[in-house]
C-alpha cells in the first residue's frame, strides 16, 4: 500500500473520540511545556491544536520516516509564536522523540521558541515574522505545480497576522495564479498581544474579505476536528481556487481557567495550575 493509500485509509476511518483524546494530550504537553520553560504564546498555542490534530491525524499525506519525501503534503505554522503546539504534535506523531519536548527552550536544543530552519524533521519553514508563512507556502505549491506534482499545502494563521499586507499580497497572487491545492486556515481566536484582534484593526469580516480576494473562503468551528479534517481532506475542492478556513476558536482552549483570557499570551502556568489543566483535561 502507497503512503498516499494509507492517508486515504485514516481518512476514511476517522474517530472522533481519539482525535479528541490526541488533542487533549497534546495541549497536556504544551502547558508543561510552558511552565518548563517559563515561555510564553501558551494561549495562542492551546487555540490551534485541534487543527493542527486534525490534519497530522486525519488528512496530510506524509511520513514521519521520510520528512523530506518530495511527494508529501506541507504544513506551516505561519503563526510562529505557537511552536510549542507544533512540537508536541511533530513529536506524538513520531518525526522526533517525545522525550524531547523537554528541551524546549533550552540551551543547547533543537526546539527553539520559534519554528527553526532546517533543524527539526517535520518542521517546513522557519516562522514567527508573521505574515511569511503564507508567501512561502505558495512557493511550494507554485513549484509542485510546475514540477508535475500532487502535494497539497496548507498553512495556518493567527488571525491578528492577517494585519499585514504581505498576506494580502501572497492572498492576490495565489487566487491570480488560481493555485488550488493551497489552504490557508486563520485561528481567529479574536485576540492579539494586548487587545482584541479587531479594536486592533478592523478584521471582520474576515470570511468575506477573504473571498473578496479571489479565494473559495469558509467559516468552520475550529475545535471541531472532525469537520476540519472533512474541510482539509477535500482539498483541492473543486473551486478552481485556493481555499481559506476562518476557524472559529477560543485562546486557551481546553482550560477553563485559561479560556478566553488573554494574559496567558504572556504567562507561563505554576506548577498547581499544570495539575489542574491535566486534570480539566482528563489526564489525570
Amino acid at each position: 500500500m502507497t503512503t498516499a493509500a494509507k492517508a486515504i485509509h485514516v481518512r476514511a476511518g476517522i474517530d472522533a473520540l481519539a482525535l479528541k483524546k490526541q488533542a487533549a494530550i497534546l495541549r497536556g504537553e504544551a502547558i508543561q511545556m510552558s511552565h518548563a520553560s517559563g515561555s510564553a504564546h501558551l494561549g495562542s498555542s492551546l487555540s490551534c491544536l485541534d487543527v493542527l490534530t486534525a490534519a497530522y491525524w486525519a488528512v496530510l499525506n506524509i511520513d514521519p520516516k521520510n520528512p523530506t519525501d518530495p511527494n508529501r503534503d506541507r504544513f506551516i505554522l505561519s503563526k510562529g509564536h505557537a511552536a510549542m503546539a507544533l512540537y508536541a504534535t511533530l513529536a506524538h506523531r513520531g518525526f522526533f522523540p517525545i522525550a524531547e519536548l523537554a528541551t524546549y527552550n533550552k540551551d543547547d536544543g533543537r526546539l527553539a521558541e520559534h519554528p527553526p530552519a532546517n533543524m527539526l524533521p517535520g518542521v517546513e519553514a522557519a516562522t514567527g515574522s508573521l505574515g511569511h508563512g503564507l508567501p512561502i507556502g505558495i512557493g511550494m505549491a507554485l513549484a509542485g505545480r510546475l514540477n508535475g506534482q500532487t502535494h497539497r499545502v496548507f498553512a495556518l494563521l493567527s488571525d491578528g497576522e492577517n494585519n499585514e499586507g504581505s498576506v494580502w499580497e501572497a492572498a492576490m497572487f495565489a487566487a491570480a495564479q488560481k493555485l488550488d491545492r493551497l489552504c490557508v486556515i486563520v485561528d481567529y481566536n479574536k485576540w492579539q498581544a494586548t487587545a482584541r484582534s479587531n479594536e486592533t484593526l478592523q478584521l471582520s469580516p474576515l470570511r468575506e474579505k477573504w473571498e473578496a480576494f479571489g479565494w473559495d473562503a469558509h467559516e468552520v468551528d475550529g475545535h471541531d476536528v472532525v469537520r476540519l479534517a472533512e474541510l482539509m481532506t477535500n482539498v483541492p475542492n473543486g473551486s478552481g481556487k485556493p481555499v481559506a478556513f476562518i476557524a472559529h476558536t477560543i485562546k486557551g482552549k481546553g482550560v477553563s481557567f485559561m479560556e478566553d483570557d488573554n494574559n496567558w499570551h504572556y504567562r507561563a502556568p505554576t506548577a498547581e495550575e499544570v495539575a489542574r489543566a491535566r486534570i480539566e483535561l482528563g489526564l489525570d
